[in-house]
């Protein structure tokens, strides 16, 4: 893969995760109420998710997706219950969230499950890497290799772009005013429910 074809390919990147997403605002609401430390886990799940759906999308199963869309439907809308349920409990939630303190019970497990299930659940990921990659893809050159430079490019980007989102939150939250710190949780859950609209506005068809 020649040098300008890969910087092509970090420009398109670049562009796409430009606009917040479902993942960016997960990400943004689990390092206000708990960290950005443990929000790391969450990071971790939304990766997990995007390598999975990279590797189906390079194995040829893209048809099978696109055949199954009553499944995927399925799978958004829990994804969606399942952000719109958090995001009011921490609406909510009586007591205050402040940062570094996982007050609302979240594990590091359930942290990772969190990113895992947000990600997973977007319906068409695996057709846009499916259809993403062979646009940067020289045939006549080793496939492996080249689906490994863009799987890997793809996830450190996106895992940069993760960081900064959850750093930046925990940064400003970090220069709130004690008496202001009790409204962070109403923020966080007003993230999540964010989250959950832009997924559910993720149309899913027959076609995907």
């Amino acid at each position: 893969m020649g040098t300008e074809i890969w910087l092509l390919y970090v420009s398109t990147v670049f562009i796409l995760m430009s606009t917040p997403g479902p993942s960016q605002l997960l990400m943004l609401s689990n390092s206000v109420s708990n960290g950005f430390q443990r929000s790391l886990f969450t990071a971790a799940g939304d990766l997990s998710a995007n390598f999975l759906q990279m590797i189906v999308a390079s194995i040829g199963l893209v048809s099978i997706v696109q055949q199954s869309s009553d499944f995927f439907i399925v799978v958004k809308w829990a994804g969606v219950a399942y952000l719109s349920y958090l995001g009011l409990r921490l609406i909510f939630s009586k007591s205050g969230s402040h940062v570094g303190v996982a007050n609302q019970g979240r594990s590091k497990k359930s942290l990772f499950w969190q990113g895992f299930i947000t990600s997973a659940a977007n319906p068409k990921a695996v057709v846009f890497f499916a259809a993403l990659f062979p646009q940067f893809i020289n045939p006549s050159e080793p496939l492996l290799h080249q689906f490994a430079i863009l799987s890997a490019t793809y996830l450190i980007m996106d895992a940069v772009f993760l960081f900064s989102y959850g750093k930046s939150a925990e940064w400003v939250s970090t220069k709130l005013k004690s008496s202001a710190r009790q409204y962070l949780g109403k923020v966080s859950g007003s993230f999540l429910i964010g989250a959950a609209v832009l997924l559910g506005l993720k149309e899913v068809d027959a076609n995907l």
